[in-house]
Order: C-alpha cells, then sequence, then structure tokens
C-alpha cells in the first residue's frame, strides 16, 4: 500500500514547512493516472499523523483528470477507460500527455492562536541527524 508511503512524505514536507503551526488543512492535487486510491490515502493520512504535530489536519485531495493533446490537429481529450492514447479527433498516434501524473503538494492552510508569537523569523538549523532522503529520521 504506497499510501502510507505517500503520506510520510507529506507528512515530513509539511511539518518542515509549517514550523510548528497548527495545520488545519493539507491540499493535495493527484492525477488520475498517479495509481492512488483517494479513499486509501485518506484513511493512511489519519494514521500516519496520528499522534504527531499534525493529528486532526484533513487531507483534501484535488483529483486531475488523465488528458491528452495531439500533436498533429490539437485536439485535447480526456483518456477514457480503454486508455487509448490516439486521438479521438483525427486518429494520429502523435499524442502526449498534458495531465493525469501529477502528485504535488499545493497548499497547506495553517492557524495561529491569536496569543502565538509571530513565526517570520528564519529558525535556527537543526543539528545534522541521520535519516532517510525526506527528512524523516530513521534508526541508524
Amino acid at each position: 500500500m504506497h499510501e502510507v508511503s505517500l503520506c510520510h512524505q507529506l507528512a515530513g514536507a509539511v511539518t518542515r514547512a509549517t514550523v510548528g503551526r497548527h495545520v488545519e488543512t493539507v491540499h493535495v492535487t493527484v492525477g488520475e493516472l498517479r495509481q492512488v486510491v483517494p479513499e486509501a490515502l485518506e484513511h493512511a493520512w489519519t494514521f500516519v499523523v496520528r499522534g504527531t504535530a499534525l493529528d486532526g489536519a484533513r487531507l483534501a485531495l484535488h483529483q486531475v483528470p488523465a488528458v491528452v493533446a495531439c500533436d498533429d490537429c490539437g485536439h485535447d481529450a480526456r483518456l477514457g477507460r480503454q486508455l487509448g492514447f490516439d486521438c479521438t479527433a483525427c486518429g494520429s498516434a502523435r499524442t502526449h500527455l498534458t495531465s493525469g501524473e501529477e502528485f504535488v503538494l499545493t497548499a497547506v492552510d495553517v492557524h495561529d492562536p491569536p496569543d502565538a508569537p509571530e513565526q517570520h523569523a528564519p529558525q535556527q538549523p537543526a543539528p545534522e541527524q541521520e535519516g532517510t532522503l525526506d527528512g524523516a529520521l530513521s534508526p541508524p
């Protein structure tokens, strides 16, 4: 279930970007061809963030259809169930995918309590720690 791995990556990126602020919603754009099951991703998110600073943050998925464009006639068409990549207007096989493979963290809604100090000043970098490339800590 790669949705768990995706959620670990998202949680790490959001945690680094929000610098301890309360996260309400994490917006992610997901293409149809990305092979992500939305319900599984949302379930994995609640499991991955449970007990962390992101506990209670909602995952908002925005799905993007898979679309191909014809290099010969310029026609754009959404891929159907048959997943044929030939142009539906002229039959040309010279097409390219214009959307549908996205997996992008697009926005994070945060809430600062009214009495919280401003956090505009950059934080001091954390000491170097061993971990995976995404910055998540892992045992040595």
